[in-house]
This record gives structure tokens, C-alpha cells and sequence, in this order.
């Protein structure tokens, strides 16, 4: 009996990993049990190519590497963690939490695609990872909304605060804000929850947006 997957998406600096950490903290105070996986795995062997992707050894820009082959670099690493991590806890009818999953390859790798193009780079993508790779296809992937301005602010902040050098990613405020585009896109083509981070020119508290996220979960659970 296979189980339930609950995605958290948005593009970098939406506040994700807040409200990924945030659904977790419910859960385990519910008494409700779950496995949790985060993606990428830096840590482990199968995230080589995200890595040198990342750090520019491909290429200095997000565009210097296709969305397809970008694509197939966080899939092994994906196929990877289903095999060694959770992929009995699922089978055997587990709720998983992931930070992040195929739907991030849609926003970042899709935004590299012409508009036009896009719905096929979706369908590619979701065959290629659902059926060619044999991935579980998410109950519900919760889309956090956020303005590109304001993401980009909370971003530079955060270097700032812990001191870190941003990816190619976060580096492109331009790329960034091809990525929300073609994240409202996938949303709309391939049927997630779209959560908006903002509300009447007002940032929306951490808790607001966490109880918008776990109607939606308890919705896809019954």
C-alpha cells in the first residue's frame, strides 16, 4: 500500500525551509508519524553533479548547463534517495516530507526553457522521473508564492547573516525572477496548491502561511 508525499516548493529566499521545518515541528507534535528528506543531498555521493553544477564548474550562469541535463543531475540523486532512504517507508503506506522534489526541477531547470516549451519540459520531466525512474508522484505539492524583490532581499540578508557565498542560482536576480514565472506556470499546468507569501503589500507571518500549508496537508491525508 503506497503511502502519502507532501512537497514543499518556492524559489529560493520564499521561506521554504522555514515552512518545511514549521510542517515537520506539527507533525511530531500531533504524535502524527513521518519521514522527512531534504533535497538536494549535499552530503551524499549522489548529489556529485549538483554540486559542480552549482559551484560554476559547468558554466558561470544557470543558462550554461540545458535544463534537461541540469534535470537528469537532481534526478539520480532523487532515484538515489528513494533506493537507500525512504522508498520502503513510502511503500509501506508512510507519510513523506520533502523539502523540495522533481517540482524543483520544473521551476529552476524550467525557467531555462522557452515559455512556449515549457508544458512539454513538464510532461518530459514528470515522465522521465514518475515513469522511466519509478519516483512516487506527489499527493500534494504546496507552491509558496513569493515576490521576486522581496525574495532577493531576504536572500542577500541571509548571506550577510551566516556569511556564505550564494550559489549560481541565487547569484542571478534575473534568473530568479524567470524562475517564479515558470513556477506560477508549472502551478497552474500541473495542478499545486499556490500559497502566496504576500497579502495587501503586507509579508505574511511564518504561522499565517503554516496554517494555509496544513489545511492542504490534512485535505490530502483523509
Amino acid at each position: 500500500m503506497a503511502g502519502k508525499l507532501i512537497v514543499i516548493e518556492g524559489t529560493d529566499g520564499s521561506g521554504k525551509s522555514t515552512q518545511f521545518a514549521r510542517l515537520c515541528q506539527r507533525f511530531a507534535d500531533e504524535g502524527r508519524a513521518f519521514h522527512r528528506i531534504v533535497f538536494p543531498r549535499y552530503q551524499e555521493q549522489s548529489s556529485a553533479l549538483i554540486r559542480l553544477y552549482l559551484s560554476g564548474a559547468f558554466g558561470k550562469k544557470p543558462g550554461d548547463v540545458n535544463a534537461y541535463a541540469a534535470s537528469s543531475f537532481y534526478a539520480v540523486d532523487r532515484f538515489a534517495s528513494y533506493r537507500e532512504d525512504w522508498g520502503p517507508i513510502y511503500e509501506a503506506g508512510g507519510v513523506i516530507l520533502a523539502d523540495r522534489y522533481t517540482t524543483s526541477n520544473a521551476v529552476h531547470q524550467g525557467s531555462k526553457v522557452a515559455e512556449g516549451e515549457r508544458e512539454s519540459y513538464f510532461r518530459w520531466l514528470y515522465e522521465f522521473e514518475y515513469d522511466k525512474l519509478g519516483l512516487p508522484k506527489p499527493d500534494l505539492v504546496c507552491y509558496l508564492d513569493m515576490p521576486t524583490d522581496v525574495s532577493v532581499s531576504l536572500l542577500r540578508g541571509r548571506e550577510e547573516a551566516t556569511n556564505t557565498k550564494a550559489d549560481i542560482h541565487e547569484q542571478d536576480s534575473a534568473y530568479l525572477a524567470q524562475c517564479r514565472l515558470c513556477a506560477q506556470q508549472a502551478a497552474d499546468t500541473l495542478g499545486w496548491k499556490r500559497i502566496s507569501c504576500v497579502s495587501g503589500g503586507r509579508l505574511r507571518t511564518v504561522e499565517e502561511v503554516h496554517q494555509e500549508i496544513w489545511s492542504a496537508v490534512q485535505t490530502a491525508l483523509d
